[in-house]
């Protein structure tokens, strides 16, 4: 019997969303290792993308952005050790803004 994660990349492949799991897999490890690497900024970061070999993430503000550049080789070596391994040689960090009707800066 095999488990449903060894299942996954093989379905993903299949449907041609390979670099869509990638990318909900490196979601996922990024909010653990933020939570255990920079725990004032749990909850308040969001791995947005991989552009190439750039990390971006959102923070909810500019010291949380600040602290996470701060400890971007740390937490850009703890991602890359993660299950799945998505490496990445820099980190952005930017603010969220805040949308219409939201006064927290959180996403819209």
């Amino acid at each position: 019997m095999r488990r449903l994660g060894d299942l996954l990349p093989e379905a993903a492949a299949a449907l041609g969303i390979e670099e869509e799991l990638r990318l909900a897999r490196a979601m996922s490890a990024w909010e653990r290792i933020v939570a255990e690497h920079v725990p004032a900024a749990a909850g308040a970061s969001q791995l947005i993308a991989l552009r190439g070999d750039q990390l971006l993430v959102s923070a909810a503000s500019t010291a949380i952005a600040s602290e996470l550049r701060l400890r971007g080789v740390v937490l850009l070596g703890a991602l890359a050790a993660a299950p799945g391994g998505l490496r990445a040689r820099e980190l952005r960090a930017v603010v969220r803004q805040a949308g219409p009707g939201r006064r927290d800066g959180g996403p819209v």
